[in-house]
């Protein structure tokens, strides 16, 4: 039966990131260290060649697309942005742990939201909604292979949403640079809207080192 893989990589390191600040719709530009970070990854490492690439519009995603796919002109999607996180945005943990908003938005309320923000549940909306048009969309033309150059927060949420194995969101946090490549059978997307998670990335860079398939998957 014909099957369908997707790539799932998170944009390289920014300076936000570095900081450990929450960083949304912020367009944040790659920091030097993230830059040096994909470079080094690329040279080591196997990414996926892929026909079709798919982006966050950010400048974070853009310039990792640049950098690891430079021949591939990305097709911008706006539904994978990151979280927005309004008053939060460009603020610490610690430095809002006593604001009485973000201990509600904490408390995993789907309905609760940073002033200026979305909330949980509008994101996860528009977060699913757009990958079921990228996926259907690759389905009905046939592209079986593609990747999606997007935000940690985005990642997380696809993987708990459609992944097999099932796990939690805190369970799929993937480092910059890095992400997960699924697998996804006609069949079991139109049934139940599921996909395997069958691997890591970036893959070793001599094949003999592994296949990038299951056996790379933890």
């Amino acid at each position: 039966m014909k099957t369908y893989t997707i790539h799932l990589i998170r944009h390289g390191l920014t300076q936000g990131n570095f900081d450990g600040v929450y960083t949304g719709h912020t367009d944040d530009a790659l920091c030097p260290e993230g830059v040096r970070e994909l470079k080094a990854l690329r040279a080591g490492a196997k990414y996926p060649d892929v026909p079709i690439l798919f982006s966050s519009p950010l400048k974070r995603c853009l310039e990792t697309a640049e950098i690891l796919y430079p021949d591939v002109k990305p097709l911008l999607m706006d539904g994978f942005i990151e979280y927005n996180f309004g008053s939060f945005d460009g603020r610490t943990a610690e430095e809002l742990k006593d604001n009485e908003d973000f201990k509600k938005w904490l408390s995993g309320d789907p309905d609760a939201a940073p002033p200026y923000g979305e909330s949980n549940r509008e994101f996860q909306n528009r977060v699913a909604e757009t990958f079921v048009k990228v996926v259907d969309g690759l389905l009905k033309t046939g592209v079986t292979e593609s990747a999606i150059l997007t935000h940690g927060g985005v990642i997380m949420t696809i993987m708990a949403m459609f992944a097999l194995p099932e796990a939690p969101m805190t369970d799929w946090m993937t480092d910059c640079g890095c992400g997960y490549t699924c697998r996804i059978t006609p069949s079991l997307w139109s049934q139940i809207r599921k996909m395997e998670g069958v691997a890591q990335i970036p893959g070793p860079k001599d094949p003999e080192e592994g296949n990038g398939g299951d056996s790379a998957w933890h």
